[in-house]
């Protein structure tokens, strides 16, 4: 199996090199070994970043889910494909073989057949981290209807946006969620949105709490008994390798939210390659990622990556916190996990707590650990390395964005040395520039700039949803002839990568760039502080200065805030240097976050610039509430 599984670092460089000289061949050779297509592509791959047009695998028929599904049947047809661990740890755990999840997923196909659901329709998926989840995304799949996942924790005018941007005439969706000791009630939510989604012809409806709820006799239908009735076959729908797979909607730091347009082919190999390599992943391991699925992390690493390498995929449907802090460490044990993958936010909400949550897990199954969402911060990395890991599982932390479909920038486990807050290197077929603000490329390395793509990679986002102009001035008008990730990134001595942050995270002060994530670790450093987000205020002299909200690990820290203040900025003066010191400093008891965990930079930008005026859609963050107290204590 040529290039597909790379176990050394010289074997890295070679397979990268390789890569890069003629990526055609190289794609191309990965294709044909480790897919089934129904028709082979006519052409590899034509682009065009000025228009921008791409497409891979060009001419090829192919089904994604025959690749995740019906081929693993000889051969790993008894295999567990799903694991589904629920909510409240009392209700057992489920195991869904290969076997019945093509026949699950076939008969969810079939359902939607019979609503009049068609290849090119819409379809909207918003339910909980359940197994009817996964199953629904693969259904439409099969039949070639396009999925757009609503992440179920949004609300109700969010939901009816994304709706009606892509004109789904489908819902599917539970009566309600269990989250940690509290429920949700969904389909309330469903139906509100749907008073201004007149497209929206069937609600499918999934039981899952039993919450009594409206059903409107016309529209809304019980799941289940539908999918008794359901014939457990489905031919796959034969799909051109351009069709469009799913939409994926994510939040612009301005406007409306943008429906990321995700194609069938190269998705496939891109995710299923980068899995493999990514977290080493062997035939008989469990593999854990804690995402939801409403976001492209659970689409590619927990779905169609997995799968299409016939893994065992766990899904897990409650938060880290419930019914203690030692649920994450309590699975692990339980299934014998050896690869998890999460976020910064979950591993520093989780270092705040004692460590005997941790402590009383047996954890010697894990090999890898890695790290999605944002940069890690040092001392979050070192918490996870030597708690979690014990020092003997390699940390992955990966940078990439709903755009990019899969993993860009990374360490490989047991190949790659890795360095605290480096992603390290390119991923396979990547070719990462630095741009200054010139947009002339930066040579060399010890440089710092734009981080953009000069060249594409199969899972790239075809376009907007829609709207091609957006992703066309969004991505490719910045610097000529590249994609912009709209990141900043320092690359060091020996070529290794740091994401420094959102380039509208880059603050001049007194003519100096500064990004926030290195500032943001050196207060973080400081042992009172839990965590901490920066910004820039208009300054009369510096043209800038800087705000920062800073949270405590201590709520009620009794230490002279005046003094603390002080150590703050001490802390940033050895680390970053005096221009970096803060002007404000705000003691908060909460970051505004998005459900992925991102802080919304945008707000305490306004909040520090005194423009609360018009702060936008607050209503989709993880804690709205908390917008409020930190305009109520704003200095």
């Amino acid at each position: 199996m040529s290039n597909y599984h790379i176990k050394h670092l010289e074997e890295y460089y070679q397979v990268y090199r390789k890569s890069v000289r003629n990526p055609e061949a190289f794609w191309e050779e990965i294709a044909e070994e480790h897919f089934v297509w129904r028709k082979r592509w006519d052409n590899v791959l034509s682009w065009d970043f000025k228009k921008p047009e791409i497409k891979w695998f060009e001419g090829a028929k192919l089904n994604i889910t025959e690749n995740c599904l019906d081929r693993h049947l000889p051969t790993r047809g008894d295999k567990t494909a799903i694991i589904f661990e629920p909510n409240n740890p009392k209700e057992e755990a489920l195991h869904i073989t290969y076997r019945q999840l093509h026949e699950r997923v076939c008969r969810m196909a079939n359902v939607l057949l019979d609503h009049g659901v068609k290849k090119g329709d819409r379809v909207c998926i918003y339910l909980p981290m359940i197994p009817e989840l996964s199953v629904a995304l693969l259904a439409c799949a099969r039949i070639g209807a396009i999925h757009s996942v609503v992440f179920a924790g949004f609300s109700s005018h969010a939901l009816a946006t994304r709706i009606n941007d892509s004109d789904c005439k489908l819902v599917i969706t539970s009566d309600g969620s269990f989250r940690g000791s509290k429920s949700i009630d969904l389909k309330v939510i469903v139906d509100k949105a749907l008073e201004g989604c007149p497209g929206v012809a069937n609600v499918l409806v999934v039981k899952r709490t039993g919450t009594k709820i409206n059903m409107e006799p016309a529209r809304d239908k019980w799941l289940q008994p539908l999918l008794d009735e359901a014939y457990a076959d489905c031919v796959a729908e034969i799909m051109d390798a351009e069709d469009p797979l799913f939409i994926l909607y994510t939040s612009g730091s301005t406007g409306t939210p943008k429906g990321m347009v995700h194609t069938t082919a190269g998705y496939m190999v891109y995710t299923a390659y980068t899995f493999k390599n990514v977290f080493q992943y062997r035939e008989h391991d469990v593999y854990w990622c804690t995402a939801d699925i409403g976001w492209i992390t659970g689409h590619s690493y927990i779905v169609y990556g997995p799968l299409a390498n016939g893994a065992t995929t766990l899904m897990f449907e409650g938060v880290p916190s419930y019914p203690d802090f030692g649920r994450f460490w309590d699975v692990i044990e339980k299934h014998k996990v050896n690869q998890f993958y999460t976020a910064p936010t979950a591993i520093r909400a989780l270092a705040k707590e004692k460590l005997e949550y941790l402590e009383k897990h047996d954890l010697s199954s894990l090999k890898v650990l890695g790290s999605v969402g944002e940069p890690i911060n040092e001392e979050a990395w070192h918490w996870y390395n030597n708690n979690v890991g014990k020092k003997n599982s390699p940390i992955v932390d990966t940078w990439w964005q709903t755009e990019t479909g899969g993993i860009m920038i990374t360490p490989i486990p047991y190949v790659t040395p890795t360095t605290p807050t480096y992603a390290t290197l390119p991923f396979i077929g990547i070719q990462p520039v630095l741009m200054n603000e010139n947009a002339k490329e930066i040579k060399g390395n010890q440089v710092d700039g734009r981080l953009c793509i000069k060249f594409p990679w199969p899972s790239i986002a075809r376009t907007i949803w829609g709207n091609h102009d957006r992703y066309r001035d969004t991505y490719f008008t910045a610097y000529e002839n590249m994609y912009f990730t709209g990141d900043g990134a320092l690359r060091d001595a020996v070529g290794y990568y740091r994401i420094t942050g959102r380039v509208d995270d880059v603050i001049i002060v007194s003519g100096h760039n500064l990004g926030t994530a290195p500032i943001e670790d050196s207060i973080n450093e400081h042992p009172a502080v839990a965590e901490s987000a920066i910004v820039g205020f208009p300054h009369d002299v510096k043209g800038n200065a800087l705000y920062g909200y800073v949270i405590l690990k201590e709520v009620g820290e009794s230490r002279d805030r005046e003094n603390l203040r002080k150590e703050i900025n001490q802390q940033i003066t050895e680390h970053v240097g005096p221009i970096a010191k803060l002007d404000k400093i705000q003691f908060v008891t909460g970051l505004p976050k998005t459900r992925s965990g991102k802080i919304m930079r945008r707000i305490l930008r306004k909040i520090a610039s005194n423009d609360t005026s018009n702060l936008g859609d607050t209503s989709t963050l993880l804690n709205p509430e908390i917008v409020q107290e930190i305009i109520d204590n704003a200095l």
